[in-house]
This record gives structure tokens, sequence and C-alpha cells, in this order.
């Protein structure tokens, strides 16, 4: 039986329901997937990233992550511009898998309603609970 102990979810972070998390960077806000959402999708095998310049809106996909029998997409935890992507991540996919929350970043936004979309997000403890309560549903 899996928990929600067994995951990382760090202090700090804003989490989505799409298991993505957003992380304050500055003037930037630097986003990826969640150890959750990573352990879901199991091992990745490729990531369509979005491009530099592209707006983005909270909640809508952004690129796709596929593993061996499943593609699903990379939802925006907030809105903005894309600033940065993590180019490695198109020949390294697993490091969305091994290093989520530092070298598995998926892209940086600056975003255009952090005050507003921050509050949406679910903190630590609320993520917790969100992971306990999905496990359950799925039946882990």
């Amino acid at each position: 039986m899996t928990s929600a102990e067994e995951f990382e979810v760090p202090e700090g972070l804003y989490y989505s329901k799409g298991n993505m998390y957003a992380r304050l960077e500055g003037d930037v806000v630097v986003i990826g997937l969640t150890d959750y959402g990573q352990y879901l999708a199991k091992k990745i095998v490729f990531v369509e990233l979005p491009f530099v310049g592209d707006e983005v809106s909270k909640d809508e996909p952004i690129g796709t992550i596929e593993s061996g029998k499943w593609s699903g997409p990379i939802e925006s935890p907030i809105s903005g511009k894309v600033v940065e992507v993590n180019g490695r991540l198109e020949d390294e996919p697993g490091l969305l898998n091994e290093d989520p929350y530092g070298e598995g970043w998926i892209a940086k936004i600056k975003p255009s309603n952090l005050e507003k979309e921050l509050k949406e997000l679910m903190n630590r403890e609320r993520y917790i609970e969100f992971i306990k309560e999905d496990l359950k549903k799925r039946g882990l």
C-alpha cells in the first residue's frame, strides 16, 4: 500500500491538482511535475516543452509528458509568459523522475496574475491531503 508520506512534498512551494508545483524565484515562477506526479506517470520517456515567449494560462496544457504506456498534458499552475524552458529534458526526460524539484524543472514563467492564482493553489499540508484522497480513489 502506498502512502502520502512516501512522496517528497517540499515546504514553500505551491501545488496544483494536476500534480504540478510552482516555486517563486524573484520575479519568475519555476514550474515542474511533483514527486507524486512523476510516480503516477511512471518512467518518463519523452517531454514536449512549451516555447519561450508562449503565453500560458493557469490549468491549461503547455506541453506533454509520455511514459511507456501513458501520455498526458503538462498543465501550467499559473498564467504568464514562458521566459525559459529546461532544454535538458528533451534529451534527458528521466530527470522528471529522478529530480523533479531540482534538475527536472520544466519551465520558468513571468506571471501575469500571481497574487490571485497563488491563493488558488495548495500549500504543502493541503497537497498531502490531496495525495491521500487521490491514492484512496485509485485504490493504491
